[in-house]
């Protein structure tokens, strides 16, 4: 563990040591905060519903393109530089690089989210804000931004080239993301397996204030799969 936990506070370090972490959190704070503003004035009513409900225009699908920009190079780059090399001949396993690296980069996501609790602030002083939602809201955000994290890592694991680890990772999760609307063009009896696999129906779900325990294992569900195979592909790699 204590390896493990090392690993992390290495890859957080080096992103704040770059201007990488950053444009990352600004950039999710400016434009989450103007899709919040934007529509909470109209709707004229103290809630953050509009910034954690999935859709088109809103910070969940920020996330999505904003994971794989940060987790793209995690193991690509090790691979592409050869220092995975120099890693395998270190006291360390594959696993507890991969969980390390992992949790890293989602603590710098989970420090974006923790900033962007000034929005729930700046709600509630003008008006009622009902703190039930806004709790299993971020629940559901911070536990959403991990799969996209680890799926992200995943598709680095795969490719010695950052760009391309960042498109096969945004084609994924953007897949997951939006295959829930989608359900209307499927037959009728697929629609439950659609929703079941769908990031964004268990992140709306968690949006309204339920905090289902499906949906909590479907998040980490996904993120263990994926950071497995991750794990899995370092270990073919130095075979």
């Amino acid at each position: 563990m204590n390896k493990t936990l090392a690993v992390a506070r290495r890859e957080l370090g080096a992103l704040f040591n770059s201007p990488m972490a950053y444009i990352v959190v600004v950039t999710f704070l400016l434009v989450s905060g103007w899709m919040l503003f934007s529509t909470l004035f109209l709707s004229e009513r103290a809630e953050l519903r509009a910034f954690f409900s999935p859709s088109l225009f809103s910070p969940a699908f920020l996330l999505v393109l904003l994971a794989p920009a940060v987790s793209m190079r995690l193991l690509a780059e090790e691979r592409r530089s050869g220092t995975m090399e120099l890693m395998a001949s270190l006291p360390v396993r594959d696993v507890q690089v991969v969980l390390g690296k992992f949790l890293g980069v989602w603590a710098l996501m989970a420090v974006a989210l923790l900033v962007s609790t000034l929005f729930a602030l700046s709600v509630a002083w003008v008006g009622d804000l009902d703190w039930g939602p806004v709790v299993s809201g971020y629940l559901g955000m911070l536990l959403f931004v991990g799969a996209m994290l680890a799926i992200g890592l995943m598709c680095s694991a795969w490719t010695k080239n950052q760009i391309v680890a960042f498109i096969i990772a945004l084609l994924i999760g953007a897949s997951l993301y939006v295959i829930n609307w989608l359900s209307l063009f499927v037959p009728t009896a697929l629609a439950p397996f659609v929703e079941s696999i769908s990031s964004s129906a268990h992140l709306s779900n968690m949006a309204r204030g339920v905090i289902d325990s499906r949906d909590v294992l479907y998040f980490l569900s996904l993120m263990a799969g994926a950071l497995l195979v991750a794990e899995r592909s370092m270990a073919r790699h130095h075979a």
